[in-house]
C-alpha cells in the first residue's frame, strides 16, 4: 500500500460533518449515495479527504506492489476529484454525455455536482470498474 495514502479509521458518517464548505458536504453525501448504489460496496476514508468504493491489489512489472481504491472521491474546496481506476479506457462517449468536466488520467473534476448528468455519472464509475477488473481483480475493502 502506497506509504503516504492509507485508509483510516474514521468512519465516512463521521468524516463527512468535517467536509468544508456545506455545499461539499452535501455534494459529498449526495456522491456517497451514487457510489454505494453504482458500486455496491461501503465508502472508506482514506487520508488525503478521499472517500474509497472497493480495492484492488496491484502488483507492476517492476515489482511494485500494494492496495488502492477502486473508485472514489474527494471534495476539495475549488472541485469534485471523482477518481476512475486506472485510467486506462476511453470513456469519451460517456463523458461527452456527463456535463461539465475536466479530466486527469484517472480524475474526472467537476465544479458543482448539479451541473452534471448523475445517472451518466453513475454509468462511468460502473464502466470505470468494469475496465479495472479486466486489470486487477476488485473486492470489497474491508
Amino acid at each position: 500500500m502506497n506509504q503516504k495514502t492509507r485508509i483510516e479509521d474514521t468512519p465516512f458518517e463521521t468524516w463527512v460533518r468535517t467536509v468544508e464548505p456545506e455545499r461539499r458536504r452535501d455534494e459529498a453525501i449526495a456522491l456517497d449515495a451514487l457510489f454505494r448504489k453504482a458500486t455496491g460496496f461501503a465508502p472508506v476514508v482514506w487520508t488525503g479527504g478521499i472517500v474509497g468504493y472497493g480495492a484492488y491489489d496491484y502488483t507492476y512489472a517492476s515489482g511494485r506492489s500494494g492496495t488502492w481504491m477502486a473508485t472514489g472521491f474527494a471534495p476539495r474546496k475549488a472541485k469534485l476529484s471523482i477518481y476512475i481506476m486506472p485510467g486506462y479506457a476511453d470513456f469519451g462517449p460517456i463523458l461527452e454525455r456527463l456535463g461539465p468536466h475536466s479530466k486527469g488520467k484517472s480524475c474526472l473534476y467537476v465544479t458543482r455536482l448539479e451541473r452534471v448528468d448523475q445517472d451518466v455519472l453513475s454509468e462511468l464509475i460502473v464502466a470505470g470498474l468494469n475496465d479495472l477488473g479486466t486489470y486487477w481483480p476488485v473486492r470489497a475493502t474491508r
